[in-house]
């Protein structure tokens, strides 16, 4: 295993351990403790506000992958605790033409946020019937690397040249980022689950940049279910 892919292994392995922690904090009945796996869809949104102004960027498709611990006080109630790895970022793409001494030159610039970041999600749960759920919490993000590749195009009297690079901002990056999110969960007799949830970024990440998102997946249930 690569160092660095071990290095994200660990550190995994000790939030889940945090989450879990969190979760546990009372006398543990096995019929009402679940874990397991669960990944799914990200669709990531940055949106930068300042001086009476907002612009949004492109949204980005991701991915998330972790672990999830839930205890269940009753019926109707509970609690989960999460850990999950989920890339996240916003495209940017921009347009411009200038003349210069009779020559026309037009330009497109394209930007592509990536942020990496590894999530501890806490929320509670409402029960509505034995299969669906309800939940509200709010998601701890970390941020582990963040960098932007970019590409300008310019084109003239029929000649066009590309520059393409890529430029790592994470010394300029927030590295928390919080997000409080809402959401629902439907799991079937067998222990697999679907679940949903919209996270609204409140964390400035740089300067005056938010990021949200939407969250769609699948994942199992160990336990008494």
């Amino acid at each position: 295993m690569e160092p660095e892919n071990y290095m994200n292994f660990e550190t995994m392995k000790k939030l889940l351990l945090v989450a879990a922690v969190a979760v546990m904090g009372v006398t543990i009945n096995a019929q009402e403790f679940n874990f397991g796996p669960k990944a799914g869809y990200s669709l990531s949104m940055l949106k930068a506000e300042g001086d009476g102004e907002s612009y949004k960027f492109d949204s980005k498709s991701t991915f998330y992958a972790g672990g999830f611990v839930e205890y269940k006080f009753n019926d109707k109630f509970g609690i989960q605790g999460e850990v999950l790895y989920s890339p996240l970022g916003g495209k940017q793409e921009e347009s411009y033409t200038e003349t210069i001494m009779g020559v026309t030159e037009n330009t497109t610039a394209k930007t592509d946020f990536k942020l990496g970041s590894f999530q501890v999600p806490v929320s509670a749960k409402y029960f509505a019937t034995e299969n669906l759920a309800f939940g509200l919490g709010v998601n701890v993000g970390i941020i582990t690397s963040a960098k932007v590749d970019y590409t300008v195009t310019t084109s003239a009297m029929g000649v066009s040249s590309s520059e393409s690079g890529s430029e790592d901002i994470k010394d300029n990056i927030s590295t928390l980022n919080l997000a409080p999110f809402v959401g629902a969960e439907y799991t079937l007799e067998n222990g697999l689950f679907f679940d949903a949830r919209y996270n609204l970024g409140v964390s400035n990440l740089l300067d005056t940049l938010k990021n949200s998102f939407l969250q769609v997946g699948i994942g199992f249930k160990f336990g008494g279910n």
